[in-house]
């Protein structure tokens, strides 16, 4: 038996997957300075400030990620990013649920969309024909024996 199977393999620089790490490369870097600026105008109440940090972290292991993932091809830099954004985008979360503007929740449900997408380009490998060869034909093993059929007995 000769049996040859190619499945299409993920390729480094496929542009869905470049297009996928330049969009987590931009969110990554609108969250490295979001600790750092007034985020609630007067009298109103914003995302408390652990919130903020954690973006900012992120946002930075975020945009680390990519570069190494964009430099190397490095599936575990990939994976870094993907979480880093997907985290970020996770913290958007609460704005749905609270009396917020509607300017602030379209922003966030903007946020969240984006980072699907990313998510996706980034995973998306280059589609091609798989190569199936079979030189040899294997005999199927034999049917099992129905207990009221004449073979059976």
């Amino acid at each position: 038996m000769n049996t040859m199977t190619t499945a299409p393999s993920p390729t480094r620089g496929t542009t869905r997957s470049k297009v996928g790490l330049a969009l987590a490369g931009l969110l990554s870097l609108s969250n490295v300075f979001s600790a750092f600026g007034d985020t609630a105008p007067e009298g109103e109440v914003g995302p408390p400030a652990v919130v903020l940090w954690a973006g900012t972290v992120l946002g930075i292991v975020g945009l680390v990620a990519v570069v190494i993932a964009w430099r190397t091809g490095n599936r575990g830099a990939l994976r870094v990013a993907a979480g880093a954004i997907i985290i970020t985008a996770l913290t958007a979360v609460p704005a749905f649920f609270v009396d917020v503007p509607a300017w602030l929740k379209a922003a966030a449900a903007v946020g969240v969309l984006l980072t699907i997408a990313a998510v996706v380009l980034m995973f998306s490998t280059q589609r091609g024909h798989a190569t199936v060869t079979d030189r040899g034909r294997v005999p199927s093993p034999p049917s099992p024996a129905h207990p009221g059929s004449a073979q059976g007995r």
